[in-house]
């Protein structure tokens, strides 16, 4: 019985010998293409001088939430600036909106096929599990293999730990949709694609948006880990307290972790309530437009129809 072992790891190592042989290729394509996204973000974010940064996130949270969250956000920003983390943290914030972004490109369109398609739901769910138990360090060790120290291994460990919830929650939210409307759009012609357009993804977006919140959390949580295989940032910083024990460097590339991910956290709760200032004011000055040609509609009709009214004898 002690002679019994399957040789899975084995398996998995002329697997992956075996697409390195075979798609070097492509997978240098791959590594173009992320590293290229990424040195473009991070050249946005880290070029202007920090206070233009710091400004335009204050916009947003004012636009999107108020102007407690815009005060916050500043002061929150300036804090990683007064701690000198302020380059370390746009090189993550790059790595994390990349990630996020490919992330949701892949699992919106999964969640909706398997919201579409019993058998694609059945064969994709056990492939999410696997991906969220699997430990994330395991994702590094093929990734390193791939695609070579560097910030590209962070972006595709990232990409597979955090876009799980994203398929759930699509698929939750288009499911969770009443058939009644469904059926009332297929009742009027509209065909399947429009449906989905025009009356499943507007009822499923807070949903949605919960699962894009979720896959953005995610990836801030693997900033530390990608910080390990050369990704740089805020995680190569506490990789690097860790390694010398140095707790004040620790917590000062903590801190800037959780302030940007509070930021991110509540800019993109707020887009999925759907209540953001803009939006209300968006919504006020659709309503006054409304009103305004409702009431011109109004005056136009009434000498009409006391014209077309007979006159008595």
């Amino acid at each position: 019985m002690n002679d019994f072992r399957i040789p899975l790891g084995s398996w998995a190592d002329d697997f992956i010998a075996f697409i390195t042989d075979n798609f070097s290729f492509l997978f240098d394509f791959v590594r173009t293409i992320f590293n290229g996204a990424y040195e473009f973000v991070d050249l946005v974010l880290a070029s202007p001088p920090f206070w233009v940064i710091v400004l335009v996130a204050g916009a947003l949270g004012l636009m999107v939430r108020g102007w407690k969250f815009a005060v916050g956000a500043v002061v929150g920003l300036i804090v990683i600036v007064g701690v000198d983390q302020w380059q370390n943290a746009m090189d993550s914030l790059a790595l994390v909106l990349v990630a996020s972004v490919l992330a949701i490109l892949v699992s919106i369109p999964l969640g909706i096929l398997a919201a579409k398609s019993d058998l694609a739901s059945k064969i994709i769910r056990p492939i999410l599990d696997f991906m969220q138990t699997m430990p994330a360090f395991v994702y590094l060790i093929p990734a390193l293999i791939l695609f070579r120290v560097g910030v590209v291994p962070g972006i595709e460990a990232t990409i597979i730990f955090a876009m799980a919830p994203g398929v759930r929650l699509t698929e939750l939210g288009i499911r969770s949709v009443d058939r009644e409307v469904v059926e009332a759009g297929e009742a009027f012609g509209a065909s399947p694609a429009r449906i989905l357009r025009q009356i499943q993804l507007p009822l499923a977006m807070p949903t949605v948006m919960a699962g894009i919140n979720q896959v953005i959390m995610l990836s801030l949580s693997m900033v530390v880990i990608a910080g390990m295989v050369g990704a740089g940032g805020l995680g190569q910083q506490v990789v690097a307290s860790l390694s010398r024990i140095d707790v004040s460097l620790g917590f000062e590339a903590g801190l800037a972790v959780v302030i940007l991910a509070i930021f991110l956290d509540r800019m993109t709760a707020s887009l999925g309530t759907g209540s953001t200032p803009i939006g209300r004011l968006l919504a006020a000055r659709k309503h006054r437009r409304q009103s305004a040609a409702a009431a011109a509609e109004s005056a136009i009709s009434a000498p009409v129809a006391d014209l077309k009214t007979p006159q008595p004898a």
